[in-house]
């Protein structure tokens, strides 16, 4: 495994969680659907990654991003936040040929908390298709 870290949002909206469905390069390799993120570049923090990384993989701006938790990933320990963004609709970002390829984003059903929780929802990072 890649020790590289890692930055991921949960961004909810109408009770559905932000997704991008990804596809690997390599030869035989599967699909798909992931929290927005990606790698932090070095000299980055954590929360400077997660912003930079969901506004290059859907066009949406971070306004508040809270720390939530810090879990294995294939690639890598990946800091999770809940983050908000600015009104509008996700756009697919520019494809860099480099990692998987986007094929896409939607917002997924999230599963329901209890009210009196005040948690906030993390759903798996990765949701893999069938082949």
């Amino acid at each position: 495994m890649d020790e590289r870290k890692r930055a991921a949002a949960v961004i909810v909206r109408d009770g559905r969680v932000l997704m991008v469905h990804e596809r690997s390069r390599r030869s035989g390799g599967g699909e798909w659907w992931t929290l927005p993120g990606g790698g932090i570049e070095p000299g980055e923090t954590p929360e400077q990654a997660v912003r930079r990384e969901v506004f290059e993989e859907t066009g949406l701006v971070v306004g508040d991003a809270r720390y939530v938790l810090e879990m294995p990933y294939p690639s890598g320990m990946t800091s999770v936040f809940s983050v908000t963004v600015a009104d509008g609709e996700p756009r697919l970002g520019a494809d860099d040929g480099v990692g998987p390829e986007a094929l896409g984003l939607d917002w997924l059903p999230a599963p329901e908390l209890p009210l009196e929780t005040h948690g906030v929802l993390v759903p798996p990072m990765i949701v893999v298709l069938p082949a």
